[in-house]
């Protein structure tokens, strides 16, 4: 050691996941250097770090064996668990800094890697802001399982989510439900719950355990296959990449080969990937755009698909993907998308949901909903998983009530169908504004494509004289364009010209904008088909708060009398 060095040098050095020879090299040279090798073990004194680097440790080596008080078991400790791991942790520290103060240096070995879930990174945090520090990276035991199942853990843009056994089941279940490829770590005694939370996500088909991966008793198993009382706390489930088990380029939903990916009965394009797009139909009365809206494409009904039925059908899920992208997705809405073999929707809709490797886009223009929703249960029927697309929440003025009403006529009534809500333009608008539908609402579609604009007249005279806040969708658009002056006239009958009236467009994209102005002020230039209106009752209120905004809520309590 130099003279003029004042402290001894730290280091944090990752082994690997347990074979001895997946050391790397500088994990060597720095063990041959240390004047110091610490180590942390449970309470029998037993550590798997030590015996991995065993062949590398010398006889004139210091060794400081850091024990942990408690482990998973309890503590009468005042702090309790973590206070009883907050006091080790610091007199750890101090055990070190003695050895750094006195000019020695430090190597603190850690399985794996040192700041993955290492008990390193306690070290780390108390020390190497105080002493010159070097942490050395190790293979994770997450890629040493991956290498032992022989299977890629993410491929292209998938997302790897990488979870501790330890988060709570319901926490679990909505982050195994969104990604694209998990890990869950720390098993032992949480398997029970981890094992749940990949069946409730729909996972556990697709999970694999592995046990002390490249170590001594290493197992490799499908982990619906395991019992819990045999797992130990090194152990991780792996969901692996999708992609990686695709069918070969070329092969329709039914398997069978075909020419430059055409499948029979649609013209398809075989976009990169094996993505698809075929010619489909739909209609998502939200208000990005209406149903009513044309788009520019003509209206396509898909021809009927000629091949057999499947003996084990796949299932049609009607996801709603709110009133924008992905930052209104649920979790569970995310995970089926990601799931489905084929995906069925208007293509503004498809476009929000991320291209992926295998499967086929069915996009079309809007309209014909029923021939959409009979385009997916005939994709069911052969045995794909499928995803109908819609935009909002499928149950309101959208594609759920069109594949439901298909799927209760012969031959799909045996095809399961699933509805995930998903966030409606009318709550997306409320909450830009405020809270203007505090209190009873009304949500009336002002469309008269599917019903005549008399019964429409006649709700909103029901709702208005029921001083409901209202609502409404598809107010306006190139081929409707006096409903908005009819409607803010029939409403002057029963409100106030200054009521507040929330012109709420493309809420979540690019043009978001909200605007609100007297009843007796709408102007049905400004409304078009991305727009939605909430008209406030008697009792809602439109205040300017001190920092120049307005917000707009409606009371909870209604007067009596």
């Amino acid at each position: 050691m130099s003279e003029q060095q004042l402290t001894g040098r730290l280091y944090g050095v990752g082994l690997g996941p347990g074979d001895p020879s997946l050391m790397t090299v500088r994990a060597v040279e720095v063990i041959a250097e240390a004047d110091v090798i610490a180590y942390h073990s449970a309470r029998h004194g037993r550590s798997i770090a030590r015996s991995i680097a065993a062949k590398h440790l010398r006889a004139d080596h210091i060794e400081e064996a850091l024990i942990y008080p408690v482990t998973t078991e309890s503590t009468d400790h005042p702090g309790g668990y973590r206070g009883a791991l907050d006091e080790f942790y610091e007199t750890a520290a101090a055990r070190l800094a003695a050895h750094l103060d006195a000019g020695r240096t430090v190597a603190v070995i850690s399985e794996g890697d040192p700041l993955f879930y290492g008990s390193y990174q306690h070290m780390h945090k108390r020390l190497a802001h105080r002493y010159p520090t070097e942490v050395i990276p190790g293979v994770t035991s997450i890629s040493a399982a991956a290498a032992r199942l022989g299977k890629p853990l993410a491929e292209a843009d998938e997302v790897l989510t990488i979870l501790p056994g330890t988060l709570p089941e319901e926490e679990l279940t909505a982050r195994l439900t969104s990604t694209d490829t998990a890990v869950v770590m720390k098993l032992g005694r949480t398997f029970p719950t981890v094992r749940r939370a990949m069946e409730r996500a729909g996972r556990l088909p697709e999970a694999h355990y592995v046990e002390r991966a490249t170590m001594s008793g290493e197992r490799t198993e499908r982990l619906a296959d395991i019992d819990a009382e045999t797992v130990p706390y090194f152990s991780v489930s792996v969901v692996p990449s999708r992609i990686a088990d695709l069918p070969p380029a070329g092969t329709t939903a039914a398997g069978t080969a075909t020419a430059a990916g055409t499948t029979t009965g649609a013209a398809t394009t075989t976009a990169p990937d094996s993505a698809t797009t075929t010619a489909a139909a739909t209609a998502e009365a939200t208000p990005t755009p209406t149903a009513d809206e044309p788009s520019g494409t003509a209206d396509v009904a898909p021809s009927p698909l000629e091949a057999e039925p499947s003996p084990h059908p796949g299932e049609v899920v009607v996801v709603g993907t709110g009133p924008a992208g992905p930052l209104w997705l649920t979790p569970e809405s995310r995970g089926a998308l990601a799931a489905a073999e084929d995906l069925v929707g208007y293509t503004t809709y498809l476009d929000r949901v991320p291209l992926r490797p295998g499967q086929r886009r069915h996009a079309s223009d809007n309209k014909v909903e029923s021939e959409r929703a009979e385009l997916a249960l005939d994709l069911a029927r052969r045995g794909r998983r499928v995803a109908v697309v819609s935009g909002g929440d499928p149950g309101i003025f959208a594609m759920a009530t069109a594949v439901l009403e298909v799927a209760c006529q012969s031959p799909y009534r045996a095809i399961p169908v699933r509805v995930l809500p998903g966030v409606t333009a009318a709550n997306a608008a409320a909450a830009r504004a405020g809270a203007p539908l505090g209190h009873d609402y009304a949500v009336i579609s002002l469309s008269d494509r599917l019903k005549p604009w008399e019964v429409i007249a006649e709700r909103l005279h029901a709702a208005a004289g029921a001083d409901l806040v209202l609502a409404l969708y598809n107010p306006g658009s190139r081929s409707r364009t006096w409903q908005v002056g009819k409607t803010r006239e029939l409403l002057l009958e029963h409100r106030a010209p200054d009521t507040p009236v929330i012109l709420a467009r493309d809420i979540g994209g690019p043009e978001e904008s909200v605007r609100t102005v007297r009843l007796a002020d709408l102007d049905p230039t400004q409304v078009d088909m991305r727009t939605l209106l909430i008209v406030g009752s008697s009792q809602t209120q439109a205040v300017r708060r001190e920092d120049g905004t307005e917000v707009v809520w409606t009371p909870r309590r209604y007067p009596e009398g």
